[in-house]
C-alpha cells in the first residue's frame, strides 16, 4: 500500500523549512542571462528555491539548461571571434596579448575551451574602446 506524502522538509536549508508541492516557474542564471523554465512540477522550497522534482521534471529542467548554456557559450565564442577580428588581431597575437598561449583563441572560438571572464570583459571593453589596444600591446 502506497502512502501519500503530505509534507517534506528542505534538505538544502536544513532548518525545518517546509517544501510546497505544485508547479512553479524555475529560474536559472548563467553568464548574466536568465532562463525561466515554466511550470516545473515538484516540491519547491519557498526560501532557497531548491526543488525535489516530480518524475521526468528534473530531466526536462536539466535539458532546458543544457540547451540554454550551450547557446550562450556558442554566442560568446562568436562574440570573441568577431571582436578579435574587428581589432585586427590574429589568434596568435590575441593569445600573446590576453594570455593563454598561441592556441587559446582558436579553442575559445571553437567552443572547445571557455575564455576566462576577465578576457571576455576586456574584449567587450576593447570593442567599445579599440584605441586602448595599443596600451595592452605595450
Amino acid at each position: 500500500k502506497i502512502m501519500a506524502v503530505k509534507s517534506k522538509l528542505c534538505l538544502q536549508c536544513d532548518d525545518g523549512t517546509l517544501l510546497r508541492y505544485g508547479k512553479q516557474d524555475m529560474r536559472f542564471d548563467y553568464k548574466g542571462k536568465t532562463l525561466l523554465v515554466s511550470a516545473v512540477s515538484g516540491w519547491h522550497c519557498p526560501v532557497c528555491a531548491d526543488c525535489v522534482f516530480d518524475r521526468h521534471e528534473g530531466l526536462r529542467y536539466s535539458n532546458a539548461i543544457d540547451v540554454f548554456t550551450a547557446q550562450i557559450d556558442a554566442d560568446e565564442a562568436e562574440e570573441i571571434k568577431a571582436t578579435r577580428k574587428s581589432l585586427g588581431l590574429n589568434q596568435a597575437e590575441a593569445g600573446r596579448i590576453f594570455g593563454g598561449g598561441i592556441s587559446a583563441f582558436s579553442e575559445y572560438e571553437r567552443g572547445k575551451t571557455q575564455a576566462h571572464k576577465s578576457t571576455v570583459l576586456l574584449l567587450r571593453l576593447l570593442a567599445k574602446h579599440p584605441e586602448l589596444l595599443n596600451e595592452l600591446r605595450k
